[in-house]
């Protein structure tokens, strides 16, 4: 008889009151939020905002671009960091935020698609990225501390035959 197995992991996110971030996280808060204003969301009409802020201090906004051709759109984190990847190559990601429409009544959430590009980049440069869901309605954010608290079990290189 086989002996069963299970698997555990931890996702945490902290829960941190709009109005008690510091300085730096309300800036990029509020980049993500206004980044919003750049989405093309015709078909949804669910604008998503995101936002980067990088080690040489430069911030970085993305927005959804959706197309009637699905799936030729884009998210808006991953808008944001592949421009910075162009932009300003192998500057570490040092935190990332994203936003959803104000009538949203859920947690911002990337999906898994954004997950596994975030997660490549904290792979690529050896250092999980803060990762911010800001809530539209400017009372909470949301704090994970590295993509591995939402996307567990993400791929990278490491999977990859030699």
């Amino acid at each position: 008889m086989e002996e069963s197995r299970n698997l555990k992991f931890q996702c945490e996110l902290k829960a941190i009151p709009f109005a008690e971030l510091n300085a730096e996280e309300r800036e990029l808060a509020e980049r993500c939020l206004k980044a919003r204003d750049n989405s093309r969301a015709p078909y949804s009409n669910f604008p998503v905002g995101a936002a980067l802020l990088l080690k040489n201090g430069e911030h970085i906004i993305g927005a959804n671009q959706e197309n009637a051709a699905y799936p030729s759109g884009l998210c808006a984190e991953r808008t944001a960091l592949f421009a910075a990847g162009v932009n300003y190559p192998g500057v570490q990601i040092e935190a990332l935020a994203v936003s959803i429409p104000d009538h949203a009544p859920h947690i911002p959430f990337p999906c898994g698609g954004c997950l596994q590009v975030m997660a490549e980049y904290e792979y690529a440069q050896k250092q999980a990225l803060k990762v911010y869901l800001v809530h539209s309605d400017r009372e909470w954010v949301y704090l994970a501390e590295g993509t591995r608290h939402l996307l567990p079990f993400s791929f990278n290189e490491s999977h990859l035959p030699k």
